[in-house]
């Protein structure tokens, strides 16, 4: 594919969702590809997770540089999810081929847009019930829990594998459910900095059968990476939730999109998830305002605020 500034412009603004929210990586850049660029959907899942191979090095390495990152997960993780990564990119062959391969393609993609559309709303609910960073959270304390997290992998690479959504959006969700009193921040370093072997995984695998464009997936980057450094530096000055259901109502529309529903019916389905979203976050603004700031007890200092997650694909 030639050189696009619109490309370049898409690639920025995916960019700009992942690091002001965390999360919409694949799941917004594949969708566009297709349905906005007429690319090939295996192309498309080829070269997103290309672009994903050099983009997320960058926030792994500022949760590095923070300690956020629990190495004992990450071990646990990448033995399943690596061969799945893999497999998952050479499954799809198994769909068929040409224009039949294509077709079946989207809708798988479909899927696991819908998929993760679930998991964020998962991901939300979770994080309102336990508060964000809870200071009950021991994480030091915290006992990795070696099967779920093994099956995790498992199935996180899986999905990442076929469709190249999910490395943020649905497995950082399962780690949560298998690991509920790990703190947001370290959630959010862990499930980054595994996502960078696993998306190499899946893009080798793509790349063997001939499915990553090195072009579309450079200029892709030329984009996304000031995109992603932009929008984690905006992160702690714009509204996550607000943000968090903007790409609830995207990636909804953009599965069913996938899935063959358009005109009225569609329209209506967005309209339903937006006020949903702003019926939501205007009553945790209320519920926020009306809270009374705790006082520390005598003797003690307030406890500083975790840093923001942010850059989670």
């Amino acid at each position: 594919m030639d050189f696009s500034w619109t490309i370049v412009v898409a690639g920025a603004l995916v960019g700009l969702a992942v690091g002001l929210t965390g999360m919409g990586g694949g799941a917004l850049m594949t969708p566009i590809m297709v349905m906005c660029f007429g690319v090939d959907p295996t192309a498309a899942i080829g070269s997103d997770l290309a672009t994903s191979l050099f983009m997320k090095p960058f926030g792994a390495a500022v949760h590095q540089k923070a300690g956020t990152i629990r190495w004992d997960i990450v071990r646990r993780l990448l033995p399943t999810a690596l061969p799945a990564a893999f497999g998952g990119a050479l499954l799809l062959r198994a769909f068929g081929d040409g224009e039949q391969l294509q077709t079946r393609v989207k809708y798988v993609i479909g899927g696991a847009l819908l998929l993760a559309v679930t998991g964020m709303l998962a991901r939300m609910w979770l994080d309102r019930r336990r508060g964000l960073g809870s200071a009950a959270a021991e994480d030091a304390a915290v006992r990795v829990r070696t099967v779920p997290t093994l099956l995790i992998g498992l199935v996180g690479g899986l999905v990442v594998g076929m469709t190249s959504v999910g490395s943020g959006s649905l497995i950082i969700v399962m780690l949560m459910l298998a690991h509920p009193r790990l703190k947001a921040n370290h959630l959010v370093g862990t499930d980054l900095v595994q996502a960078v072997p696993l998306v190499g995984a899946a893009a080798l695998g793509h790349f063997l059968v001939g499915d990553v464009s090195l072009g579309l997936a450079g200029t892709l980057l030329i984009g996304a990476i000031p995109g992603v450094l932009a929008g984690a530096l905006l992160s702690t000055r714009v509204s996550g939730p607000a943000l968090r259901w903007a790409l609830v109502v995207l990636l909804t529309g953009s599965g069913l999109a996938m899935w063959g529903m358009s005109g009225t019916p569609l329209v209506l389905v967005c309209l339903a998830f937006a006020a949903l979203g702003v019926a939501v976050t205007r009553r945790t603004r209320r519920a926020e305002r009306r809270a009374p700031a705790a006082e520390p007890a005598a003797g003690t200092e307030e406890p500083a605020p975790l840093p923001s997650p942010t850059m989670t694909p």
